[in-house]
């Protein structure tokens, strides 16, 4: 069954997968603002034996106020941002697409060192491909993240299983789902044409604050600053 809230999280998704990094000062925060929130959300169960409150309240207050955090820092600071972000997606494919490459036939502490190695240097490669090609990053990681909530392989219901359990087992997810492959592929491929056709520059003109930071720009580390 579609709730608001999942149809919300879809809508998100799809704005993130095919138009995120061409609005980088949207994509970013917008991408702030989920994390915080999920990251709030999963640490609401954690407080409830703290702090004196409904249930329910408690972990709307605690999503709230992750995704404010999580939409300011990620504004306050955009190039940032952006590393981090990469090396998130870097992180999650390293160990989850990777890293069980390596470690197929490796058991106990050798197989779980191959895992965090490949996490590792998954968070290292994407962290670093923010850095130096902020705008390529930004156009893959968006669309990784916003394919996950647009094809339902991330969820409400996954978050609140991860958030009852204490463990990310439930936001695990198949990298290879044919609905994620495809709005994947097509977002990023979407973005690339923005760019390349001149697009990004008529959306730029027409969002109010996009021009503070753009990544349009690989020449650079910084992405090229808003004109």
């Amino acid at each position: 069954m579609i709730t608001p809230l999942s149809a919300g999280l879809v809508v998100a998704g799809l704005l993130l997968a095919f138009v995120g990094a061409a609005v980088s000062v949207y994509a970013v925060t917008l991408t702030g603002v989920l994390v915080g929130a999920g990251a709030g959300y999963l640490a609401a169960p954690n407080l409830a034996g703290l702090i004196a409150v409904d249930g329910l309240v408690l972990t709307a207050a605690a999503a709230a106020l992750g995704a404010a955090v999580g939409g300011f820092l990620a504004y306050a600071g955009l190039s940032f941002a952006v590393v981090a972000i990469g090396g998130l997606v870097g992180g999650f494919a390293g160990r989850f697409a990777v890293g069980p490459m390596y470690a197929a036939d490796a058991g106990g502490i050798e197989g779980t060192l191959l895992l965090v190695g490949a996490t590792l240097a998954g968070v290292a490669v994407g962290a670093l491909l923010g850095f130096v090609m902020s705008r390529t990053t930004l156009v893959v990681s968006t669309a990784f993240i916003g394919a996950a909530f647009a094809s339902r392989s991330l969820t409400p219901a996954t978050l609140d299983a991860a958030a009852a359990e204490a463990t990310v087992e439930p936001l695990l997810f198949d990298v290879t789902a044919p609905a994620f492959l495809a709005v994947f592929v097509l977002g990023a491929l979407s973005q690339l044409g923005l760019f390349r056709f001149g697009y990004v520059t008529k959306l730029v003109a027409l969002l109010p604050g996009a021009r503070r930071w753009t990544a349009s720009d690989d020449k650079d580390g910084k992405g090229a600053e808003g004109a």
